[in-house]
Parts: structure tokens; sequence; C-alpha cells
């Protein structure tokens, strides 16, 4: 992380320099993009390894709602910060403003205790990688999750489809469309206060079926929506869905994986969560190019919830996880681990 986070300083300084400069190289922009990614792609599992070695273990559904309201706290404010910072000051200051704030994340990391693996190292490479693949299909609980949240994610994201239902039916307004982006990450925030009840919950991972359920409905709500505050309120119900969801696959994935897999565990779950939501909003924008867009958001909602239905039967040991009284879910995971589907 210390690598990481010192390399998205140097691009985010580069990017302003350009700014300052003056190239307009539009070359330039998307290797940078594009080397922030990359950075971002490894920043990411590797930061997700830390919770459980920072926070006791009934505190980790906890430490998963702070991270996610971190989230959807900057999607919101990040971007009217930026708008407002460039139009007092210009994009250069922009980017100035984005670099200078890299200090203080790099000095955070900096502070953080070494966290060497507690059950010994995996020696890095493709047979890693191989190996913490076949460590979830071995788990049908872990398996289960991130069918789960791909099941969600693929068929049921409806980014892509906010433009053309917001000229469709809200007469293309900005703010409109504007305050459909908005739904998802306010619906976030209320999830959040739903967070301390979800930690309680014994079967998460039985949850997590519901939740997805519940996002699949509110996608297809919003796809039949005709009027804008009904429209507002599915994506808002949405919303607090999905951070629930995250909160309950964080929750078992953290307690179930070994410190040895966990990064590898973790790269998994960044994928899943970064990067299956572009390929969610692709197949949403293929289905409504055949159809429409209100078919698209009805159909991937539905299949979202069909999804949820089939995964529930397949892996039985996700009824199972965490039911036992008495037992603690990591002493539960374990024993279900063992299962096969």
């Amino acid at each position: 992380m210390l690598i990481t986070s010192g390399g998205l300083t140097v691009v985010s300084a580069v990017f302003a320099a350009q700014a300052f400069a003056g190239l307009r190289q539009l070359w330039l922009l998307y290797l940078l993009a594009a080397v922030a990614a990359t950075l971002e792609s490894i920043d990411g599992p590797a930061r997700r390894t830390f919770l459980p070695r920072l926070v006791p273990r009934e505190r980790v559904p906890a430490g998963v709602a702070l991270y996610m309201i971190s989230f959807h706290v900057s999607f919101l404010v990040g971007p009217v910060q930026a708008g407002a910072v460039t139009a007092a000051a210009g994009l250069q200051v922009c980017y100035l403003v984005d670099a200078v704030s890299f200090g203080a994340a790099l000095y955070s990391v900096a502070r953080l205790p070494a966290m060497p693996p507690e059950d010994g190292d995996a020696r890095p490479g493709f047979w890693a990688v191989a190996e913490g693949l076949r460590y979830i299909r071995r788990h049908p609980v872990l398996t289960a999750m991130f069918l789960a949240d791909l099941d969600a994610t693929v068929f049921g994201m409806p980014v892509a489809l906010f433009p053309a239902l917001n000229a469709a039916r809200f007469d293309g307004s900005p703010q409109t469309l504007g305050l459909l982006n908005a739904g998802l990450a306010a619906g976030g925030l209320v999830g959040f206060t739903l967070s301390g009840p979800a930690g309680r919950v014994a079967r998460k991972a039985r949850a997590m079926l519901f939740t997805v359920a519940i996002w699949g409905a509110a996608i297809a709500g919003f796809g039949f929506a005709r009027v804008l505050w009904l429209a507002l309120l599915m994506l808002v119900l949405a919303g607090a869905a999905d951070t629930t969801t995250v909160i309950f696959r964080g929750s078992v994935v953290q307690t179930i994986t070994p410190d040895r897999f966990r990064g590898r565990v973790m790269a998994v779950d960044y994928v899943v969560g970064a990067g299956v939501p572009r390929l969610g909003n692709f197949e949403a924008g293929a289905v409504a190019s055949l159809t429409s867009p209100a078919v698209s958001a009805v159909s991937g909602g539905l299949a979202a919830m069909a999804g949820a239905a089939v995964i529930r039967p397949a892996f039985p040991a996700v009824a199972r996880y965490g039911a036992r009284p008495g037992r603690t879910e990591a002493a539960d995971g374990a024993v279900k681990d063992a299962i096969t589907p």
C-alpha cells in the first residue's frame, strides 16, 4: 500500500503538472488514467486485507459499513467539491488540490503498523492466483457470496440507463439526471444507518440473498416508474439494499478467509465490486439497444431476483452458515467450508 499510495500521489502530481503546463495531450491523460487504474487495482485488495487486523472480529461488520459510508460520501461530495473548485479557480487548481490531498493519505498509511500474514506468506505469481481461486471454489459459502454479487451487478446495474430514461420520462433535465445519479449514493447512506442491525444478523450469507432480491425488485420498480419521486424512491431503496449486501458479503468473506489467502480473496472481491458493475452497465446498454431502456431495467431487476432465488437451493451451506447457537461465525464457517455444494 505504501508503494501504490506513493505511485498514486505521483500520478496525481503529474496530472496537475500537465494541466499547469497546458500540454493538452489526450494520450497523456489516457496514459495517466491507465496507470492510476493499475495502481488502484493493486492498492484496493491490499487495503481490504487490513480490516480484520485493525478491529476485533465482532467489529468487522461495522468496519465494512464504515468503508461503505466513506465510499458513498466521497461519491456525493467529491464531484461537488471538484465542480466548486474548478468553477472558482480552474482545472489546474483542482488537480493541485487532489495531489496535495494525497499527502495526508500517504501519511496515514505510513502510520499503520506492520501487518505480515499471520499464517505464512504465499509465493506470488500465477500459481498463487490460481490457489486463491481454488480456495474460493472449495468453499461453497464464498462461492455463493461472489455469485450473488455477480448476479446483482451484471443483471441489475442501471446507471448506463439513466440518461436515456431521463430524456424519455423526465424531460432530459440535467438537474434530474444529477438526482438519478445521486439516488443510489443517497440510498447507500440510508443503508449505513442500518449497519448496526445488519452486523447483528446471524445468518449473513442467507440475508445477503434477500438484499440482492430487494435490489433487483427496486431496479425493476425503477424501470416501471414514470414519475420522478417514485424513480428516486426506488433508487434510494436499491442503494440501501446494495450497501447492506456489501456489509453482509464483506463480513462473511473477511471472517471465513484465513490470513494467508486474504490478499487473493480480496483481489477477487475487488474485481467483483469495482470491475463487474461496468460489465453490468454494458449489459444494460446492450439490452436497451435491442429493446428499450425501460425493458432493460425491468428485465435486469427481475433477472437479479431470479438469480438470488436459484443460488439459495444450489448452495445449501448458505442457509446453514451462522445458524448454530453458541458458535462464532468464524467457527461455524470453518465447518461449513468443508461442505461442497
